[in-house]
């Protein structure tokens, strides 16, 4: 009797946890990401693309700017994989490709190495 009501509470737990998981439109599970940026850049733009496509989408920081050492979290993101591209204050470009965002709590670090090895100053 007890190994049934066991097995019950667990099945009844999962199914709670995936109910209750943000869901997107096509049913896709969401999640947010913190962005730290941990370079001594202010960042000006950040721009976010499924990584299966060959345009950005709008600029995620819209009139912010996330200043050096600050932090700014996005909300209801797809889980899949992703491309993101920021532009600093110097109007330097720098992309990442394929980076998985399927955790509720992602953090995603921006770094002076980062940002150097996409301008070739590794």
């Amino acid at each position: 009797m007890k190994r049934t009501s066991i097995v019950g509470i667990v099945a009844l737990t999962v199914l709670a946890l995936v109910l209750l998981a943000p869901m997107g439109a096509d049913g896709a599970e969401l999640a947010s990401v913190k962005i730290l940026n941990k370079s001594e850049w202010d960042i000006h733009h950040f721009y976010l693309s499924p990584a299966d496509s060959n345009e950005w989408g709008p600029d995620q920081l819209g009139e912010v700017v996330l200043e050096s050492g600050s932090s700014f979290t996005l909300t209801d993101i797809e889980c899949d994989l992703w491309d993101i591209k920021v532009v600093d204050e110097d109007g330097d470009e720098c992309e990442i490709r394929g980076v998985a965002l399927c955790d509720e709590d992602a953090v995603w670090r921006i770094t002076d190495d980062e940002l150097l090895a996409c301008e070739g100053w590794e």
